[in-house]
């Protein structure tokens, strides 16, 4: 009997990459994910005046020119560290938003994902399509078997974001994480190969 031509994407034995994780330039949808790089306070600043996003990143609360190097640098230490990919999202030559494919460390073939737009890049569907292209890069090119957000119940424009990139509603965790020293629920959406 033949042997089995190997898988390019065994789904039973999918890893994610040893670190230190290189960050890649994703072109598709309209939009590039890169790393982050210093000229990206503009995006920094525009975030930092945001509440919401503050209480749930490490985006500083007040922008300093510093305080952005720092959080870029942190950007870079996450990929050297394999804690997970850490993408600028840009959309007409500037950075508008973060996209993260996170490492889940209990299980190889699973990661989760989290995002942010900064409120003057609002409105014209830029998270549901980086989450498109990150998830279709996960799933396609790091051979994941699943991948989940966790989504705040009463984020509504996070909530269509997801299910507009394909994501499927699982259910609320009740007291699933602490956010800003409160224990929070959130929704769980996956998303498989193939849909």
């Amino acid at each position: 009997m033949p042997a089995r031509p190997a898988a390019r994407h065994d789904r039973s034995v999918a890893e994610f990459p040893e670190p230190p994780l290189e960050v890649p330039r994703l072109r598709g949808r309209g939009l590039v994910l890169r790393p982050w790089s210093e000229g990206d306070g503009g995006v920094l600043r525009a975030a930092s005046a945001d509440p919401a996003i503050v209480r749930i990143t490490r985006v500083p609360a007040e922008f300093t020119d510093r305080a952005a190097r720092d959080f870029v640098a942190h950007q870079a230490r996450l990929a050297e560290l394999g804690v997970g990919f850490p993408f600028a999202i840009e959309e007409r030559g500037g950075a508008a938003g973060a996209i993260g494919l996170w490492r889940d460390r209990a299980d190889g073939g699973r990661a989760s994902l989290g995002y942010w737009v900064a409120p003057p890049h609002r409105g014209r569907g830029l998270a549901a399509r980086a989450l498109s292209l990150a998830a279709s890069w996960g799933l396609a090119e790091l051979g994941l078997a699943r991948l989940e957000l966790h989504v705040e119940p009463g984020n509504t424009a996070s909530l269509r974001t997801a299910e507009r990139a394909g994501f499927a509603f699982e259910g609320v965790l009740r007291g699933y994480m602490e956010i800003a020293g409160e224990r929070r629920d959130l929704a769980v959406f996956s998303l498989l190969p193939g849909g």
